[in-house]
């Protein structure tokens, strides 16, 4: 999938990312020097708590292996997360000015709906649509496919 979505974007003149959460995952101790050993487990008092769970957003750039990453305590699937948004923000910032339509044939809205046919889910594509300036790589979750988000 990841090669199908550089060969559109390369294509499209688009730069290509992807970016994934990983978790929850439990806060709870991990394999270390601070282990007991067998039958001698460490005590804790009635009041622990476990501090929660934990995900881990990424970002990744397949053209030069780029990869940037962050904990966090939550990541609602409907969204777009504080951090990933100024980290597109700031990749939207590098990326050169997105190039004039060369006539009437080539529309922004064209540009989108060829974005979309390969797509099995199509968002509803809203009257006013900003130039493509990057193809952004997401897993299949329902909160993805939202045309909020997607625009």
């Amino acid at each position: 999938m990841i090669e199908d979505a550089y060969r559109l974007g390369e294509a499209m003149g688009l730069s290509v990312w992807c970016t994934d959460q990983a978790g929850p995952f439990q806060t709870v101790p991990q394999p270390g020097t601070s282990w007991r050993p067998e039958g001698q487990p460490a005590r804790q008092p009635h009041e622990y708590l476990r501090n929660g769970t934990a995900k881990m957003m990424t970002r990744f750039h397949p053209v030069d292996g780029r990869v940037r990453l962050k904990g966090v305590d939550t990541c609602p699937n409907t969204t777009l997360h504080g951090w990933l948004r100024e980290e597109l923000t700031a990749i939207l910032g590098s990326l050169p000015e997105p190039p004039v339509a060369p006539g009437p044939e080539v529309t922004l809205r064209s540009a989108w709906e060829r974005w979309q046919a390969g797509l099995v889910v199509k968002p509803t594509l809203s009257g006013e649509l900003p130039p493509l300036r990057m193809l952004l790589v997401l897993d299949n979750l329902t909160g993805h496919k939202t045309p909020a988000f997607v625009l």
